[in-house]
């Protein structure tokens, strides 16, 4: 019986290298196939970018709800301060502002956003926090200076948040608004009633109809939503500022030239206001006697545009197509903005006393 199964055995082994020898190339090719279907994406500097070259436009994350920063205008086009930053990425890296899709996002949706790559950038009013940076991905530029403050109905007489003890407060959840309302409460010993709601419109809206005795946000934010109410000078905004609140794009992590594209884009529209380009003059400013002017605009010179993958003359086609910082802000929320009027205070030039600062383009 052993003998037999020795003999089957070998019958068997031969059987098979016979197999192998005949038909091993025609096994392989499906295997290899297999392979192929499950390789990740690469991850690492310019990985994100191609794909975005590849794919022809910018996927940017904001929103249509929050006049001067992301909205929809009379024709349901996205508009806003948000909105043009992303417009300016796209005409940076395609030469087309209108190379870039638009993802409407709540406020809880942002990181999830990011960290799965759902968009290629953030650009939704968004703080930059310590957390959020360790987090989320990567914060660029502050774009917009804020701080939060609190809205209450004029007839109330408030205007200190002492007088807000024991008070309801309407307010966005998943913000960091949520946190600074309870800690500027706590810290003084106060109680108050948080009504919360992931939906921004029907924050204010039930704020409007009387459920709240306050609402809380950025002061931008409270500025731009006042100015939509049915009585906007039934409501004021206290003097009071409980935080700061540094408004920044963000983008995925994982591809440094990506994060230096959009860093490049914000600080060219800043050195652009502070230089004097705008959208009327671009085009003769490109032959200015000014060296600054002439290197920022591409045609002297160099400061990077290479190295990132860019066009030499990419400001052009931003300036082209969103104009420079200031222009962007006075048009939704300048004296004859779009949107309301907000002076730009912390949000005007370094040397015109504000904080909106951006490093030499050399």
């Amino acid at each position: 019986m052993k003998k037999f199964q020795f003999g089957l055995l070998i019958l068997m082994l031969i059987f098979a290298m016979a197999l192998v020898a005949c038909g091993g190339d025609e096994e392989a090719e499906p295997e290899e196939a297999t392979t192929e279907e499950t390789v990740e994406q690469p991850t690492g500097r310019g990985a994100l970018f191609q794909t975005i070259k590849d794919r022809g436009k910018v996927l940017c994350g904001g929103r249509t709800d929050l006049a001067g920063f992301g909205y929809l205008d009379a024709d349901g086009k996205n508009t806003g301060f948000d909105i043009d930053l992303c417009r300016a990425v796209a005409a940076a890296v395609f030469g087309d502002a209108g190379a870039v899709e638009f993802i409407p996002l709540t406020a809880a949706e942002r990181g999830p956003a990011l960290q799965t790559g759902e968009v290629d950038i953030l650009s939704r009013n968004a703080t930059w926090t310590s957390s959020r940076d360790a987090q989320w991905g990567n914060f660029t530029a502050v774009t917009f200076y804020d701080g939060q403050g609190y809205m209450v109905p004029a007839a109330s007489g408030i205007t200190t948040i002492e007088e807000l003890d024991g008070a309801t407060v309407c307010v966005t959840s998943g913000t960091t608004t949520e946190l600074n309302l309870a800690d500027s409460f706590r810290q003084r010993g106060l109680d108050f009633t948080a009504t919360v709601f992931e939906d921004t419109e029907t924050v204010y809206s039930t704020y409007e109809s009387g459920a709240c005795d306050a609402t809380t946000s950025d002061k931008s934010q409270l500025a731009a939503v006042r100015s939509g109410f049915e009585n906007p000078d039934d409501h004021v905004i206290l003097d009071i500022t409980i935080s700061k609140e540094p408004l920044t794009p963000a983008v995925p992590g994982g591809d440094d030239q990506w994060f230096d594209v959009v860093k490049f884009v914000i600080y060219s529209l800043i050195n652009a206001e502070e230089l004097g380009v705008t959208q009327a003059n671009v085009d003769d400013m490109v032959n200015s006697d000014n060296i600054k002017v002439r290197r920022l605009l591409g045609a002297e010179g160099e400061f990077g545009q290479a190295d990132l993958g860019l066009d030499a003359d990419f400001v052009v086609n931003i300036i082209k197509a969103v104009g420079n910082y200031g222009e962007m802000y006075d048009r939704y929320m300048g004296p004859n903005g779009d949107a309301f009027t907000l002076p730009r205070g912390q949000n005007e030039l370094w040397n015109n006393g504000g904080l909106i600062y951006a490093p030499p383009m050399r």
